[in-house]
């Protein structure tokens, strides 16, 4: 620690006297409202994740409103996020605590980092926001101001570049105050060392940091390898019957688990055949909507087509599900078919 108090000093100061960033979970103790906060953010800009957090606490106050929850009602707050792991084990560790510890959050990083869905990093954010235990949270923000500061060139995206980071970190850290400063380090990531138009002319680090004193910020930190993702393409059939529209459950184990959409084909390409149409038709129907979701690992491209005649399709088979327009909001949909819903007015 001695060898980097000036790092620490710089960072509180301008922590104490210019940092104004506010979010509703900034500064609080409660260990579930930090967790639910901190789930949220795995995959989600902060701007778009407040209001689903207080959607959250708002409708599940406590570990034990969450674990009595159905997986349909969390999706249907959820909807929009994405990444609906996250939820799955949200309620399964909502209810393993219920179950064995008395619905109270544990209070070591050992055992927080066991539960489900938490990893080193929101383990490390709970252990530190909650208990101010000294464990250094080490995000994209962080890895983004260690770099440039001290010309860091190790990548953080490879096994031996998360483990530089975590233990460079961990020497930084103020070990009584671990709170604080973790906090002090994002933020300071989040709204003056940003990724691509940093604020150097206000930064109190400028006349320490490498990248900037040798003009070469934008190379740090280093980049992340680019993913091949693969394509699919989707043909969803819009079903309605009086005031009722046709969706189905998808329960495979594959994007969009447990989630409902609309009686779909997948395809090969974008080419569709009359043959692979749901009723006996001579074309193919006209395209009410197109749209594109990007994922992780997989780019999803999506068409809408009406279908008419409904005479032939097994709309009572035990995958489709005929539901009334004005009860789409209590199911929770993915984002390409919320995008749709949107766009017609269905929700």
């Amino acid at each position: 620690m001695s060898n980097y108090q000036w790092f620490n000093e710089i960072l509180i100061s301008w922590n104490q006297t210019h940092n104004n960033r506010m979010m509703p979970w900034k500064g609080i103790k409660n260990p579930y409202k930090i967790w639910i906060s901190e789930i949220i953010l795995q995959q989600t800009r902060v701007e778009q994740g407040i209001s689903y957090y207080e959607k959250l606490v708002e409708k599940f106050p406590t570990l034990t409103h969450l674990a009595n929850a159905s997986e349909q009602e969390l999706f249907a707050l959820w909807q929009g996020l994405g990444y609906y792991n996250r939820c799955r084990n949200m309620l399964q560790t909502a209810k393993f605590l219920v179950l064995t510890n008395q619905a109270k959050f544990p209070k070591s990083y050992n055992s927080i980092r066991a539960l489900k869905g938490i990893g080193d990093y929101t383990a490390a954010a709970i252990a530190s926001f909650a208990y101010n235990l000294p464990y250094a949270v080490v995000d994209g923000n962080v890895v983004r101001v260690l770099s440039r500061i001290f010309g860091i060139k190790e990548n953080f995206h490879t096994a031996a570049g998360k483990k530089f980071f975590q233990q460079f970190a961990s020497e930084l850290l103020d070990q009584t105050n671990s709170a604080i400063y973790n906090q002090a380090i994002m933020d300071f990531g989040a709204t003056i060392c940003t990724p691509l138009s940093p604020k150097c002319e206000v930064c109190s680090f400028s006349n320490k940091c490498i990248a900037f004193t040798t003009n070469s910020i934008l190379i740090y930190p280093a980049k992340k390898e680019k993913i091949t993702r693969k394509i699919r393409y989707f043909h969803f059939w819009l079903i309605l019957n009086e005031n009722k529209i046709c969706i189905q459950k998808r329960t495979a184990s594959d994007i969009w688990q447990n989630l409902y959409i609309l009686p779909y084909l997948e395809t090969e390409s974008l080419e569709i055949f009359t043959h692979e149409l749901p009723n006996e038709s001579n074309s193919v129907p006209t395209i009410l909507f197109s749209s594109t979701q990007v994922l992780s690992h997989q780019k999803i491209i999506a068409r809408f087509y009406q279908i008419n005649n409904i005479d032939n399709i097994n709309y009572h088979s035990l995958e489709n599900l005929f539901v009334p327009l004005d009860t789409l909001s209590q199911f929770g949909f993915p984002k390409t078919i919320i995008s749709f819903f949107k766009k017609f007015n269905y929700l």
